[in-house]
């Protein structure tokens, strides 16, 4: 029977920062735009750290009764090393998940966005069919593209539509930022699994790209960010704020380049997950103060 501290890992504390970083933005734009809801950020941030935690048991649960797990390095996976039932592993996820619903049915009544309903249901079901079910997406190489969507664009403006109404274009560029670091933890994880997704028919993008490719790939998604941040400081130079997370961003970056592997890529994870936290904080202030200007 796995420990607490076991159940606590299999949770995959590394990823929670593409659960608080979208909230973090989203509700720095919502403070540009007039809006201070402390009430409705902390609801935001729970559907989001609900779904995260609930996506992470998810793919343990679901990885590990096809085997996908038995051979990994990286995270303790609960299924994968027989710690924890199957069934015990897939209740928790659902539980996540029901938790995540409560939270996103009471934000959306007091915001009166009752079509986020819809969005809140597809972000659940895009959850489990990442690696649940007879044709998992994330086994078809789409893992990244529904990273950027839901932890992107889906998550930041959610929270900005909920609090303050109609997003400004820098929520917008925050929302595309938030997106392309998310994607890089998840390529950071994928390239670190490569040999062990090929053995086990585990199509993700990165057996795809092959291992060069994706190395370019994280390196383009960890700078693209910093791009959009120069450029939107040309709009509002609060948002060049994000540029002072860039030295966290030339380590990873550079071991990643340098060929590192197996171990070393679980260090690049969590370098990563501070890198997409810095730059959301740090975007986070510079809308919130380049609306208020």
């Amino acid at each position: 029977m796995a420990t607490l501290n076991q159940w606590v890992q299999g949770a995959r504390p590394r990823t929670l920062p593409t659960a608080v970083s979208p909230v973090v933005v989203g509700t720095g734009a919502a403070i540009g735009a007039g809006t201070v809801a402390p009430g409705r950020a902390l609801l935001a941030l729970l559907v989001a750290v609900a779904l995260v935690v609930g996506v992470n048991y998810a793919n343990d649960y679901s990885d590990g009764i096809r085997g996908t797990d038995d051979d990994r390095v990286g995270p303790l996976r609960l299924v994968g090393s027989k710690l924890a039932e199957a069934s015990a592993v897939r209740s928790v996820a659902f539980g996540c998940f029901v938790v995540a619903g409560l939270a996103g049915l009471t934000l959306v009544s007091l915001a009166q966005q009752w079509w986020l309903i819809a969005v809140g249901a597809l972000c659940i079901a895009g959850a489990w069919f990442y690696t649940g079910g007879s044709r998992p997406y994330g086994y078809a190489g789409l893992g990244e593209v529904a990273v950027f969507v839901f932890f992107g664009p889906v998550a930041v403006l959610g929270t900005v539509v909920t609090q303050s109404g109609p997003p400004s274009p820098l929520a917008v560029i925050g929302a595309v930022g938030v997106g392309l670091l998310a994607c890089a933890l998840l390529v950071a994880n994928n390239l670190r699994d490569i040999p062990t997704d090929t053995a086990s028919g585990k199509r993700t993008l990165a057996v795809l790209l092959g291992d060069a490719d994706t190395r370019r790939l994280y390196v383009a998604l960890v700078a693209v960010p910093f791009v959009l941040s120069a450029l939107a400081g040309l709009r509002s130079w609060p948002m060049l704020l994000a540029l002072l997370a860039l030295p966290l961003a030339v380590p990873p970056a550079r071991q990643v380049l340098g060929g590192a592997d197996g171990r070393a890529l679980v260090r690049v994870l969590g370098a990563t997950g501070l890198l997409l936290l810095a730059w959301s904080v740090l975007t986070g202030v510079g809308t919130a103060l380049g609306g208020l200007r």
